[in-house]
């Protein structure tokens, strides 16, 4: 029978309240909302995601185990498949900022799986003696386990489908324009000052080889979000669960997002301690800081046009000013830094969260959820912006590269195993004070041959790096 009010009745330990009749979720989640006014940030999709991958494998293990119905259980996952489809994306709706550990968006996933589940059965939404929130969704479970298990979840998707792929199209861009730049000579600079010359395409190699190893280092990491404390439920001791759940439960969800999950050797522990989340967001943080520095570089070897350095030409995308006409900016460059420091602020939040817990749980969870997954999506979607809408694109300004390299001072740095380092720093000083060159200075001293110093001041040569496979190491 079809409810025809626009509200129903729904009872909780503390009263009754009226829930409009259209919505899914339930009594806990309109007190959410009408307590936590905060930031009107909802909970991300991919954490989202995570919760309902969670509900679906304990509601098949539970089934499995006699330890709810078997039409109750596959009701459940029929309705967690439903919205990881797309469907009640909008139910999910407390804030972020919210009751500690999460009890209130774990809440909003129970009550709103509750009620398609009793649908999906033929009942009226808020039946709960038949679907319950807690006694069918939530059994042999605790916000306590489900939610540092969520953030695992999550924060694996994340890596996984977002920032893991922007990765590699972002190295594989760099080490294409390494190859395209590698005969091109430009100065190098240190301290922002003239040093010895360097190949451009190096340059970018650099840049392919740190993603790689920040690539690396968040792999390792993320291997502590593999394992789980679920099945700890309340406080770490299983209460209330099947005496197979825990191995059984993580088996499952194991199968169904294909990720090599295993059980917490010590429930307690991965209940307690955030220490995984620190880890993984500390080599977000990393990559991030590494990032916004290649993004600086960027925007100083393409600065001018006229009065800058434009070695390098980023692809203009969008106009640069709102009063100055034909002005382009380096934009892609400048969004990339703005991620990368809000990450590296998210990141100082999640540590002190992890720090702020006591006893048998950590209350800053929602906290550190939202900062952790959030880092991991905007900093991939940073990079692959970057890589389509910049890094393709960019070209080299050959002819000022090489000016610059042939102009710099620090060529003389590559006399000092000749004249010695201090005939060297004479005719750098004497260069710079009579505009004459380096190699008129010498030859004019008489401090090396014509021949001579065409063999040293060779920019091709000076700026070769040797490959490592050519270093001996004398025995």
């Amino acid at each position: 029978m079809t409810n025809t009010t626009n509200f129903r009745i729904e009872r909780d330990s503390m009263g009754d309240r009226q829930i409009a009749s259209d919505v899914y979720y339930g009594i806990q989640t309109l007190r959410a909302i009408e307590n936590f006014p905060i930031s009107g940030l909802k909970p991300l999709p991919t954490y989202v995601d995570a919760c309902l991958w969670i509900k679906k494998a304990t509601a098949i293990v539970n089934g499995e185990l006699g330890c709810i119905p078997q039409d109750i259980s596959q009701a459940i996952v029929q309705a967690t498949d439903e919205i990881l489809a797309g469907k009640l994306r909008d139910q999910f709706v407390v804030d972020v900022y919210q009751a500690g550990a999460g009890t209130s968006h774990h809440m909003n996933v129970n009550e709103v799986l509750a009620n398609r589940a009793l649908e999906i059965l033929g009942e009226e939404k808020g039946n709960y003696k038949r679907v319950s929130p807690n006694d069918h969704v939530n059994y042999g479970q605790s916000t306590n386990d489900v939610i540092p298990t969520a953030i695992r979840i999550g924060g694996l998707l994340a890596l996984t489908n977002t920032l893991q792929p922007a990765l590699e199209k972002a190295i594989a861009a760099l080490e294409s324009k390494a190859v395209e730049f590698q005969n091109i000579v430009k100065s190098g600079r240190t301290h922002l000052q003239d040093a010895v010359p360097v190949r451009l395409g190096d340059n970018f190699a650099a840049w392919a080889q740190i993603l790689a190893e920040h690539q690396n280092r968040i792999y390792t990491a993320s291997g502590d979000l593999m394992v789980l404390g679920l099945g700890g439920s309340a406080a770490g001791t299983g209460l209330n669960t099947h005496p197979q759940y825990r191995a059984r439960v993580v088996e499952v969800l194991g199968e169904l997002l294909n990720f090599p999950l295993q059980p917490a050797p010590h429930l307690m522990a991965a209940m307690q301690s955030m220490s995984p989340f620190v880890n993984v967001s500390g080599a977000i943080r990393n990559l991030a800081q590494d990032l916004a520095k290649i993004s600086h570089d960027l925007r100083l070897m393409d600065s001018g046009p006229k009065t800058g350095l434009k070695e390098i030409q980023l692809p203009p995308v969008q106009p640069g000013s709102s009063i100055m006409p034909g002005k382009y900016n380096p934009v892609m460059a400048e969004m990339t830094s703005m991620v990368c420091f809000q990450v590296m602020g998210y990141d100082q939040a999640i540590a002190f969260a992890a720090q702020a817990g006591q006893l048998e749980l950590n209350v800053m969870m929602p906290l550190i959820a939202y900062d952790l997954i959030h880092s991991i999506e905007i900093l991939g979607l940073t990079i692959a912006a970057l890589t389509e809408r910049c890094i393709q694109g960019i070209t080299a300004n050959e002819e000022r590269c090489l000016a610059y390299a042939e102009g710099s001072l620090a060529l003389v740095t590559a006399l000092n195993t000749h004249i010695g380092y201090l005939n060297a720093a004479d005719v750098a000083k004497e260069s710079l004070k009579t505009g004459k060159s380096l190699r008129q200075i010498v030859l004019e001293k008489g401090l090396m041959s014509e021949a001579e110093l065409a063999t040293v001041l060779n920019l091709e040569q000076m700026s070769s790096i040797l490959p490592l496979s050519q270093l001996t190491v004398d025995s």
